[in-house]
């Protein structure tokens, strides 16, 4: 494992237990045990690291979708699973501009490679889905339906209008 891959983890750690605005520099390496100027050897700067962050969200994701059962269905539970168990790791995946310049190049591609596989082969319509995947679990994560809301049938209902 390299001294980057390394720091990626605390910074994974970090963000988990603490949100985006704990990954510093400062806490990064007080958690390594070193001393922050240390990190340069490693990491370009703070949106190195962010964007290393958002790159391991889409690789993560990506291996996540593709093991998911055949269907549109299964394939909504998939992505809503695995942002429920990586919230903050979505958060920074979904939420910020995607640092594209300093993710490996395909990293995008194969997570939406499901969701495009999903659609046909429809980019227009691929989007329209992760889209609405993304308020739902948006709505969700941030508490913003009624307590007691059906969550499970609103995925079902709106899946409905994209199923063939």
């Amino acid at each position: 494992m390299s001294r980057r891959d390394e720091i990626l983890d605390v910074a994974v750690a970090v963000l988990e237990e603490q949100g985006p605005d704990a990954v510093t520099m400062r806490e990064l390496a007080a958690r390594m045990g070193i001393r922050a100027p240390s990190l340069y050897k490693h990491v370009r700067d703070k949106d190195d690291i962010l964007a290393g962050l958002q790159e391991r969200a889409l690789i993560d994701m990506a291996r996540h979708l593709a093991a998911a059962e055949p269907g549109l269905g299964a394939l909504a539970d998939a992505y809503r699973s695995w942002a429920m168990a990586h919230p903050r790791l979505y958060e920074v995946a979904t939420r910020r501009p995607l640092a594209r310049e300093r993710i490996a190049p395909g990293v995008e591609s194969a997570a939406a490679a499901p969701i495009v596989a999903a659609a046909g082969g429809d980019e227009h319509l691929a989007r329209a889905l992760w889209a609405l995947a993304h308020g739902l679990v948006d709505l969700e994560l941030s508490n913003r339906f009624p307590p007691g809301a059906d969550l499970d049938a609103t995925w079902r209902k709106a899946l409905t209008g994209f199923e063939k």
